[in-house]
């Protein structure tokens, strides 16, 4: 192979389709909604807030899907339920976790969900991950640790640890249930299902958690509406993508939104010690090293490419 050729299989690998795009982009959205939610928090409690906010999400994506509502399916009702409830879990108690444990340590244990999502589904569905997913799964983990800090590391198997790698879990479960339904179901049937449920699920758990109702505030009903609709376009984004996309790749570029948030932080004036720019450093290395192909697979590839070019059958 020449140097050309060398240097134009190395740039398609690099190639982002339009589904990763997407992903890519509600990353970016996502990271920019932290400073939002922390403004949130300040006239409301956890559990109200996310309720209100995945209700206000639920009846957006509704208003646009009226007339598709209609003809909604029982297992389209069951895959938005599952969904929502892993969205819940990953919500609530990484919310619960927080009452008890710092957000530095919460960070780290949430960082859990990117090797979690490989894993499940080598154990629950037999998908093994390629060697460079696989690379790539290890340098998000570890820029994540990175971006947590020194004393995110240090567990003590408390209460509040313990409901946070629950919540990883859910966090990893609701990316794989997406990509297992995807296709399957209504884009916007199962995300107006799932947000209704996760936003039920929030408030119940009211209850158990004690939380004061919080009192009228236009910031928090601007804040709820506007999280609201940011939340109703990446589920709908996410459904939609992860028809194509797998949840090993997905769950990389998903490990970004930390990165987004940090850019969003800085410009709002906070700084990032020099610690943290290397764990970002290493989450965005980690979406370009799992692009890339061993020689092996872009061996076989280039064959299945001259043949089906030739109009052959590549599996004969």
């Amino acid at each position: 192979m020449t140097a050309a050729n060398s240097n134009t299989s190395f740039a398609s690998t690099l190639r982002f389709s339009k589904a990763e795009c997407v992903l890519i982009l509600i990353t970016v959205v996502w990271g920019g909604t932290f400073l939002l939610v922390q403004n949130a928090m300040t006239v409301s409690g956890p559990m109200f807030f996310v309720g209100l906010r995945f209700a206000a999400a639920a009846s957006i994506v509704a208003l646009f899907s009226a007339n598709s509502l209609r003809g909604i399916t029982a297992f389209e009702l069951k895959a938005g339920f599952f969904i929502g409830t892993a969205i819940m879990l990953g919500y609530g108690l990484q919310t619960v976790g927080l009452q008890s444990i710092p957000s530095s340590q919460s960070a780290f244990i949430t960082a859990l969900y990117v090797p979690f999502v490989p894993l499940l589904q080598w154990l629950v569905l037999g998908k093994r991950p390629g060697l460079m997913p696989s690379i790539g799964i290890m340098l998000a983990f570890t820029g994540l640790m990175l971006l947590s800090g020194p004393n995110g590391a240090q567990l003590n198997f408390s209460s509040g640890e313990i409901a946070t790698v629950i919540s990883a879990i859910a966090i990893a479960a609701e990316i794989i249930l997406i990509s297992n339904y995807a296709g399957k179901v209504d884009v916007r049937r199962v995300t107006v299902v799932q947000l209704g449920t996760a936003s039920i699920l929030a408030f119940l758990m009211i209850v158990p958690t004690q939380e004061a109702l919080p009192e009228f505030s236009w910031l928090l009903l601007a804040s709820a509406v506007g999280l609201g609709a940011a939340s109703a376009a990446i589920q709908v984004a996410m459904n939609w993508a992860q028809k194509s996309v797998s949840p090993t790749r997905a769950t990389l570029i998903y490990a970004g939104e930390p990165v987004w948030a940090g850019i969003a932080g800085r410009l709002a004036g906070e700084r990032l010690p020099g610690i943290a720019l290397l764990g970002a450093a290493l989450i965005v290395a980690a979406v370009i090293v799992s692009e890339l192909k061993t020689k092996g697979k872009q061996r076989v590839e280039v064959i299945e490419e001259a043949t089906e070019a030739e109009g052959l059958d590549p599996n004969k």
